[in-house]
């Protein structure tokens, strides 16, 4: 496990030597398949054919711009969940967020857009719905000082209703159920500058300020006593941090819908990585959260699902959160009974 601040610096360099590579190749991967070179040479503004700097700036660079900090955020959010909570299975679903910003997401595409081009309004409505829902939750879980079982009920309790609304809004839309279900499970497929306009203004307030709650995030942990007898207001310092969530949250789902197990899985994996303390384990999440949603989607890029029977036609690129999915419900089943043994 490594502690000493030092071997976190390397570890943290290291992450970040491996995002990086992970960039790049997300940035050859496609139908297209460009070799390092020809993306370096697109990057710098000298392309051996005119193509490449358009496929790189304007379709790939986008994309993987998303993913990575999408990535980053909602594993981020996890980890200050699971801090509020002080439940290690917490994460950024059981707030009712995901719930909440899909079901806008569906409403704008439904009702704002049905035919036309859904526009930047789109990422802005599914980012209202995921903060009204952050707020309701967290107002029906306070009683007296936030109690985070009762937060976290009625996080599942809307999450729930607001799932019927958008299952209810998808029997009634005349539009093609792709293009709304990718918002259900999960997907960066498509996403250009407007996307990430709309997601770095909240990725640069938020994602640093969560780094630096980190002691706040450590004492809350020891239990609200402790954090009281060390001078801090548990009460403030709680809602501070799900605050952070839920702002963490509805910003990534509303560029990338509902992609679920980054904020389970990443945290628990830093935890036997760094350790328990917040300020070892908060940045570490950053990037290990940005790594693993680039390479899933990367994944989705390189392998092409043929249905085994008729009648069903195989999409280009399946949604990165079905990877996700697989691949974290492997992961949970396995820290599960990793508990279990102890």
């Amino acid at each position: 496990m490594v502690r000493r601040p030092p071997a976190v610096a390397l570890l943290l360099l290291v992450l970040l030597g491996g995002v990086g590579v992970l960039g790049l190749l997300h940035l050859r991967t496609g139908r297209l398949e460009l070799s390092f070179a020809e993306v370096v040479t697109a990057l710098g503004g000298a392309p051996a054919h005119p193509l490449h700097r358009q496929v790189v700036w304007e379709l790939r660079l986008p994309r993987a711009l998303v993913a990575a900090v999408a990535g980053a955020m909602l594993a981020l959010a996890g980890a200050l969940l699971q801090a509020v909570t002080r439940n290690p299975l917490a994460e950024p679903g059981l707030t009712g967020v995901s719930a909440g910003a899909v079901l806008a997401a569906v409403f704008w595409l439904v009702v704002m857009a049905p035919r036309g081009d859904p526009g930047p309004g789109l990422p802005l409505a599914a980012l209202a719905g995921g903060l009204a829902t952050g707020s309701a939750s967290y107002l029906l879980g306070w009683r007296a000082r936030l109690d985070s079982s009762r937060f976290i009920l009625m996080g599942i309790l809307l999450g729930g209703v607001l799932a019927s609304g958008t299952t209810l809004l998808l029997v009634l839309s005349n539009q093609s159920f792709a293009n709304l279900l990718t918002w259900l499970i999960g997907s960066t497929n498509g996403r250009t500058w407007v996307h990430w306009r709309q997601l770095w203004p909240l990725a640069v307030v938020l994602i640093p300020l969560g780094v630096l709650s980190a002691p706040v995030a450590n004492l809350l942990w020891l239990g609200d006593d402790v954090a009281r007898g060390l001078g801090v207001r548990a009460e403030v310092g709680r809602l501070t941090l799900l605050v952070l969530a839920v702002g963490l949250t509805a910003g990534a789902v509303a560029t990338v819908g509902a992609v679920g197990f980054v904020g389970l899985m990443v945290p628990h994996l830093g935890r036997r990585i760094v350790g328990e303390d917040a300020r070892r384990l908060f940045p570490v999440c950053v990037v290990m959260g940005s790594g693993l949603l680039l390479g899933a989607d990367i994944l989705t890029q390189a392998l092409v699902i043929e249905p085994p029977w008729r009648g069903l036609s195989a999409p280009a690129q399946l949604p990165v959160g079905i990877y996700l999915a697989l691949v974290g419900v492997g992961s949970f089943l396995v820290l599960l009974r990793r508990e279990g043994m102890r």
